[in-house]
């Protein structure tokens, strides 16, 4: 990750290549323009793969780790599931990455989000009736919509609509509930005997899992402060050949008590390189939802998955563009409106894929600090992920000890944000708190956008400044009230 924003590459554009392939990539990306050179932007965008390219690892494991209606992703079992969604993850995130990239001319790289992939496997699909295709579609009928709030224009005045504070805690609330489900599925933090959870197994570090847990946090974190470049993934790879080597010699394997490892067992799959296994592509039902659940649940879903997922992707184009030092006098990137429709896509795309919704990552900001400038680092990028797909066997191996600690370190860096929220204004701080507190508490991203909306528009009301509240709010929780009280609601109807 870089140390700090990096200056721009240079102070004036550098002489382009003439004639040929070259010179054309140069003057269609803008690289002399810039003050950038291909060699850079090559750099760039393998740098960039490698800090982000974790989520061809970490995807599989939060999408394939739940069964949906007694079914994994994809069917058969947890781990042929994982196999099949990390060849889709590093497809779809090729894919729109070379497409932001010579769309947008920004050096910014696509990918399943982190947060959005959690509300999809742990608030949509283990909702009641719900399948997988089921769960897709929502999110597919979320790009769309996004879709169409860009080209409208509408898309910022939702922005708009919601104060600052709760636009922090939304991501922060993300963050802790992301670090949860990192420790739970470690088995680092597990239900107690006279607790609701507890440390390990009796309260102490008691098997060769939690150990390999704890020394791939370890790792993270002392990576991380380094800012060593790919630091999740590195952590990721030492870990694995730690638990491979635990699993060789003492044989722990899974179960045993509790003891064993959590989920893959890590042993060698034969041959690390397969023909990928696409065969997710497409299976998506785009209203099942509406047959599962009532419509006001499914709009809530769809309006959750919104919220959660432009809000990121405005702040990562503002921050990437900045270090890159391309922000105009009012701080907007170049081409805004087509990386937010390219990034619109991307949900689209991820719900079509089986492997929710992709979106702009803040971890392009590393290819920018060793240079890249334009979208033809994307285009690299993307390239690098499409070759990633025919190494999809190897995440059979990785167990959720060894990459359940970036999923902590993913937590604290979303919960960095928390610093923008005014604690002292009581008005929005307790909203914000209650959406950062009941995502984990309650295990649903959903309840805690809804505790926090609901709240901060009562506070208003009884407090006499109900002219203070967004209209689009009003809207929002009402929508919230309606999904709290749906049950009494449906036993009334039904």
């Amino acid at each position: 990750m870089p140390s700090s924003v990096p200056p721009t590459a240079t102070s004036t554009p550098t002489s382009s290549p003439r004639g040929g392939l070259l010179g054309r990539l140069d003057s269609y990306f803008l690289v002399s323009a810039r003050g950038s050179t291909l060699a850079r932007e090559v750099r760039g965008g393998i740098v960039t793969f490698f800090a982000m390219s974790y989520i061809v690892v970490l995807n599989p494991i939060i999408l394939g780790g739940t069964d949906a209606t007694g079914a994994f992703l994809g069917g058969g079992d947890g781990a042929s599931a994982q196999v099949k969604i990390a060849a889709a993850t590093a497809l779809v995130a090729g894919v729109l990455s070379i497409l932001m990239g010579v769309i947008s001319k920004m050096p910014l790289a696509m990918a399943a989000g982190l947060g959005l992939n959690a509300v999809v496997a742990f608030g949509i699909a283990l909702m009641p009736d719900m399948t997988w295709a089921d769960a897709m579609g929502i999110v597919v009928l979320e790009g769309l919509l996004i879709l169409v709030l860009v080209l409208t224009g509408v898309r910022q005045a939702v922005f708009n609509a919601v104060p600052a504070e709760l636009k922090v805690s939304i991501s922060v609330g993300i963050g802790l509930f992301i670090a949860f489900i990192g420790v739970v599925n470690a088995g680092f933090v597990r239900t107690g005997g006279g607790t609701p959870v507890e440390l390990g197994i009796g309260g102490s570090i008691a098997s060769w899992p939690l150990a390999v847990f704890v020394v791939g946090l370890v790792i993270s974190i002392v990576l991380w402060i380094k800012q060593t470049r790919g630091a999740l993934l590195i952590s990721i790879v030492a870990t694995t050949v730690l638990a491979f080597l635990i699993e060789t010699f003492w044989h722990v394997s899974r179960g045993a008590e509790g003891t064993g490892w959590a989920s893959n067992v890590p042993i060698w799959p034969g041959s690390p390189v397969a023909t990928p296994d696409f065969s997710l592509i497409g299976q998506v039902s785009l209203f099942g939802s509406f047959e599962k659940l009532t419509f006001i649940t499914v709009v809530l879903l769809v309006f959750t998955l919104l919220l959660a997922d432009f809000f990121d992707t405005m702040g990562t184009m503002v921050a990437v563009g900045g270090a890159a030092g391309l922000l105009d006098s009012e701080g907007n990137p170049p081409r805004t409106k087509q990386i937010l429709v390219v990034d619109s896509l991307g949900a689209v795309a991820g719900g079509a894929g089986s492997v929710s919704s992709n979106t702009a990552y803040i971890e392009s900001s590393a290819g920018v600090a060793e240079g890249a400038r334009t979208g033809l680092a994307s285009v690299v990028t993307g390239v690098a992920f499409l070759l990633a797909t025919f190494l999809s066997p190897l995440v059979n191996m990785v167990p959720s000890e060894a990459a359940a600690p970036a999923l902590v370190i993913v937590g604290f860096l979303m919960m960095t944000q928390i610093s923008g929220i005014d604690w002292k204004n009581l008005e929005v701080a307790i909203p914000a708190f209650l959406v950062i507190a009941l995502m984990p508490f309650t295990y649903s991203i959903t309840v805690g956008l809804g505790a926090g909306f609901v709240t901060f528009v009562l506070i208003k009301v009884l407090l006499g400044k109900s002219r203070q509240v967004h209209p689009l709010m009003w809207v929002a929780a009402a929508m919230f009230v309606l999904y709290f009280v749906r049950g009494p609601i449906q036993a009334l109807v039904g």
